[in-house]
């Protein structure tokens, strides 16, 4: 009998009041005695050679108490994957925002008037602004010596050639995605403060305080323990925030230095667009060999994508893009040949689902289209191949649990697919679905390990602090962290507190990427939460001279098993366990190694780098205005095997707004340049999703636990996201038979291609009796 009482609740965020009261203190929000202003100079240019820096004019400006150039830093490179780029220009700028020199001053008027004051040399050089540019002949190089590519990805696995000559049907189809920003509302922000002995605090919205601090003590040239950093509350991350660490905070450490006082840098939105790091383009050629029961045969992918200045996490995540959603389904035999191309343009970085939404609409898509060829539906197509648990995909991926399969039925059942599909063109309203797959943890993001660690302290009073490595961006995991322990302990969720993540005295953790922190986070609180339980109950057993076996905490209480008796209060033995150890509280340790079936994928990729996957199905309905153009979307159904979901009102929230950014990147967003400027960079011209655009979205749970995660819990925050683009996409195809294979799918576009019908149809000649003037 399951006699669990807060896993499995609508419990709401524990930061939900001081967030809508305004108590919550984010970055943007904080204030030091004697702050000063930051700012950054950047380069108006996408390509050239400094030839001479000038501060002269701005250091002597009253007010000015501190300005730095590449001479006034180590001039050590860094970079996620590829040590590629400084904190601030040395000899060339590479796109436009590229960081050249820093200011801080006592107001920020004076700090922008100094950066104007500031003289630069430059020797403009050609440059590149897409990737078929950079790769062409004689084109100029981003990074001398590359070639133009930062990395490359060339595998296959079976026998491809033997796959397409086994195919009754081959498609091949071109899929374009476009660069998008994570829209978080809070921009990156850093306040640094640096004591007399050089030790320096820094403040900022961070998803990886452990890992950035890392970085940044290599970028500075002090060792780890020089730097410390404190998670103030984050508005939103989104992957935007993570293991990338922007030159702003680097910078901020070394203004405090320098100036002996705390300073504070705030991006402004511009600054946003033109210099964080969004996601990735790319363009994907899918090459699927179908035999005609709808069996996959073949894959042959061929990718090419955009790194902009810097590589970053690119590498990375082209690596999702070349291989998660292969592992979606049985695939026999696949190939894939993938660059990352250096162009002069804004570098990218890590956004919710790290790759992996690009090539789902590509995939996703044209499994649809093979469906129309082969006179299938595309259901009864992702059904026959679905991956089932028990399977080791291609790429190595083992599935300890697995519930695609009841995913896509239970989508179809929801929606009623078979009732609707191909029935209601006439009045332009179509029915479209996307699978989708997602990991819970990456082995292969850090060389050392991936696990997590956690402290669960019984304190003198009764209550209980969870001390955690791991970072809280929003998603809840503070929340759930909170009633993982509540439900092993037996106690009511006030008595729980989850500590502010501070890399002095929080466990190093990997942060929060990869859908990771639930499941592999969650379950290192769990251990805590054990380890705490047992040396509580095994002191009261002493103390009662009975078996530890014979003892439960339940309801706040200590008592006998299977007893009618009230027993002792968890505050009395945690107040009498604590004066026998002189005060000292009860410390429950929390370690979670991932077991040895995950490992470190090998030169070709293959390798099972996950402890568990996350799968799901999106259904979505969408009505199209053929005279405009414009898609609405009706409703959405969204169907997850996330394991255990610990709390559904928040599984729900992460659902709703990850279908509302899908939706963005399906229908609107995209950041738009010209010659490497960006000229939509404020939220007017940015467009986004509003409450007017996002529909009923039902949210579904198939809740079959998965072995390792805490309470059986698998990720969920990613993956929701991941299919709503290629949904929508074969959305519009039911409806108005256009197939649209570049996103954004604005209405321009898809009004462009309707009238492109109407005049291919009209210029078609006619044949028999079928022609009515």
């Amino acid at each position: 009998m399951d006699r669990r009482t807060i896993v499995g609740q609508r419990i709401d965020n524990v930061d939900a009041w001081d967030k809508v009261t305004g108590k919550a203190v984010y970055g943007i929000d904080l204030k030091l005695p004697g702050m000063l202003h930051g700012k950054i100079l950047r380069s108006p240019l996408p390509h050239a050679r400094i030839l001479k820096i000038d501060p002269s004019r701005a250091r002597n400006l009253p007010g000015v108490r501190a300005l730095i150039t590449a001479e006034d830093t180590p001039k050590i490179k860094y970079g996620a994957q590829i040590a590629d780029e400084y904190p601030l220009a040395v000899e060339k700028v590479r796109y436009i925002g590229d960081e050249i020199a820093a200011v801080a001053a006592e107001d920020e008027e004076t700090a922008t008037r100094a950066l104007e004051l500031i003289h630069v040399d430059y020797e403009e050089l050609p440059a590149v602004f897409s990737p078929e540019e950079a790769l062409g002949p004689g084109a100029p190089e981003v990074h001398e010596g590359t070639g133009n590519v930062a990395s490359q990805i060339d595998f296959e696995r079976g026998d491809v050639s033997q796959g397409f000559r086994e195919a009754h049907c081959i498609l091949e189809e071109e899929f374009v995605t476009s660069n998008v920003h994570q829209a978080y509302l809070e921009p990156h922000v850093c306040i640094a403060q640096a004591d007399g002995c050089g030790r320096i605090t820094l403040w900022g919205s961070l998803q990886a305080p452990s890992r950035n601090r890392e970085t940044i003590a290599r970028i500075l040239n002090l060792p780890p323990d020089k730097i410390r950093i404190i998670q103030t509350v984050v508005g939103g991350g989104f992957g935007g925030k993570a293991t990338q660490v922007l030159a702003l905070y680097p910078l901020c450490a070394l203004l405090a230095l320098k100036s002996g006082r705390p300073v504070r840098i705030l991006n402004t939105w511009p600054e946003e667009f033109a210099a964080s790091r969004s996601r990735m383009p790319s363009k994907i050629r899918l090459k699927l060999g179908l035999k005609k029961d709808g069996t996959f045969t073949a894959k042959d992918l061929a990718i090419i994508a955009n790194a902009g200045a810097y590589a970053g996490t690119g590498p990375a995540v082209m690596t999702t893009t070349a291989m998660r959603a292969t592992s979606l389904y049985r695939f026999p035999h696949v190939k894939c040949h993938a660059r990352l191309v250096y162009t002069n343009t804004t570098p990218i970085g890590s956004y919710r689902g790290y790759g992996n939404p690009q090539l789902h609409f590509a995939l996703e898509s044209a499994i649809d289209m093979a469906a129309e060829r082969l006179g299938l539906d595309p259901l009864d197509i992702r059904l026959r191949n679905a991956i089932r648990v028990g399977d080791t995909s291609i790429h190595g991926w083992v599935m300890n649990s697995c519930q695609l399969q009841a995913c896509l039925e239970r989508a179809a059942q929801r929606s009623r697919w078979k009732e609707k599909r191909g029935q209601r063109r006439k009045e332009g309203i179509g029915i479209g679905m996307a699978s989708m797959i997602h990991v819970s943890g990456n082995r292969a993001v850090y060389p050392h390990f991936d696990g997590s660690s956690a402290f669960v302290r019984i304190n003198p009073t009764g209550s209980v602090d969870i001390i955690s490595g791991e970072a809280e961006i929003g998603q809840g995991s503070n929340t759930a962290f909170a009633q993982i322990v509540a439900e092993v302990l037996g106690l009511p969720m006030e008595e729980i507190r989850v500590q502010p993540l501070d890399t002095d005295h929080s466990p190093f953790a990997l942060g929060t990427f990869a859908s990771r922190v639930l499941t592999i986070g969650g379950k290192a609180v769990y251990l805590a939460a054990q380890d705490a339980k047992e040396k509580l109950l095994s002191f009261v057993a002493q103390k009662m001279e009975i078996r530890r076996e014979d003892l439960e905490c339940q309801g706040g209480m200590i008592r006998m098993r299977n007893s009618s008796k009230p027993g002792l209060s968890f505050q009395e033995a945690a107040r009498l366990a604590s004066m026998a150890s002189a005060g000292a509280p009860i410390l429950g340790q929390g370690i979670f190694r991932v077991p040895g079936h995950v490992v470190m994928p090998d030169a070709s990729k293959y390798g099972n780098l996950s402890i568990a996957y996350s799968f799901g199905v999106q259904v979505a309905e969408v009505k199209v205005d053929r005279k405009t153009g414009r898609v609405d979307v009706l409703e959405v159904y969204s169907v997850h095997d996330s394991g255990t979901i610990i709390n559904p009102k928040l599984g729900e929230g992460q659902v709703e707004g990850g279908v509302a950014q899908g939706m963005g990147f399906a229908l609107m967003e995209e950041i738009v340049r010209q010659q490497g400027k960006v000229l939509n960079d404020n939220f007017t011209d940015y467009r986004l999703p509003t409450i007017q655009d996002v529909p009923k979205i039902h949210s579904l749970f198939i809740e079959v636990p998965d072995p390792f995660g805490p309470f059986g819990a698998k990720g969920l925050g990613e993956i929701t996201q991941v299919p709503t683009a290629p949904a929508i996409a074969n959305a519009i195809e039911d409806a108005v038979g256009i197939r649209l294979k570049e996103l954004p799918m604005t209405a321009e576009k898809l009004l462009k291609a309707l009238k492109e019908r109407e005049m291919k149809e009209r210029s078609l000649p006619c044949a028999g009796s079928s022609f009515e003037a």
